[in-house]
């Protein structure tokens, strides 16, 4: 391949794309700049701060900066999906009643990552938004559904299928429901996930959740064996 042909058609295409286009092929770098940043300030706040009010805080402070981000970038899936996870889990930080309305906005925000690219960050959208279904309370206190947690969970599968985050979620949704043999066998495959790079925080952390689970789902299973 000649190099600098290459490049030189590779310049023309830049300058071939009109203004707006341009102006999005330019961002790209400094948004995934920006959206690591927050990934790996979102993992420092989630697994090594120990106070729950300073954990609390700082999560809260760091919603308002991915909104900033958000903002910045619009239009991209990526930094929507950032700030529906990092509201979400401010959220489940705050606690209460008075989290509720932070809920709504982090599945809205991810909802509209999701029609933009559904699989921007392997599928994480669905994941996120899986995640919420089962977790928040169903009606008439919130908009909780085990069946819309099921359906965005094993979409997210389909996308990522070793995925460790898409695995824990699943895992941890079928453990709520009682499927503890097929949890336990998600949940195994996603402490087998590969290494994300430039993610190893946030995997570390979510490794050690997983480990947890793991033996929760053990001492359910040891008890159903003696009954």
């Amino acid at each position: 391949m000649n190099l600098r042909r290459t490049i030189f058609a590779f310049a023309l295409t830049a300058l071939a794309l009109p203004a707006w286009a341009a102006d999005q092929f330019a961002m790209a770098p400094a948004m995934l700049d920006d959206v690591a940043r927050l990934q790996h300030e979102w993992a420092r706040i989630k697994y090594g701060v120990a106070d729950p009010k300073q954990q609390e805080a700082d999560m809260l402070a760091l919603a308002d900066e991915a909104k900033s981000v958000t903002d910045h970038y619009p239009g991209h899936a990526e930094p929507l999906i950032w700030s529906g996870i990092i509201t979400s889990s401010a959220a489940g930080m705050k606690g209460g009643l008075g989290a509720l309305g932070m809920v709504k906005d982090a599945r809205a925000m991810l909802e509209q990552a999701d029609e933009i690219d559904p699989k921007a960050l392997d599928g994480s959208a669905k994941t996120s938004l899986g995640s919420l279904y089962y977790q928040v309370p169903g009606f008439p206190v919130g908009f909780g559904s085990n069946k819309k947690a099921r359906k965005y969970l094993e979409s997210a599968l389909a996308i990522n299928p070793n995925g460790i985050d898409a695995n824990f979620f699943y895992g941890d949704f079928l453990f709520q429901q009682g499927e503890y043999e097929k949890a336990q066998d998600v949940l195994r495959h996603a402490l087998a996930a590969p290494d994300r790079p430039g993610r190893e925080d946030a995997d570390m952390g979510r490794r050690g959740e997983i480990q947890t689970l793991l033996a929760d789902i053990s001492k359910k299973l040891g008890k159903r064996r003696r009954s």
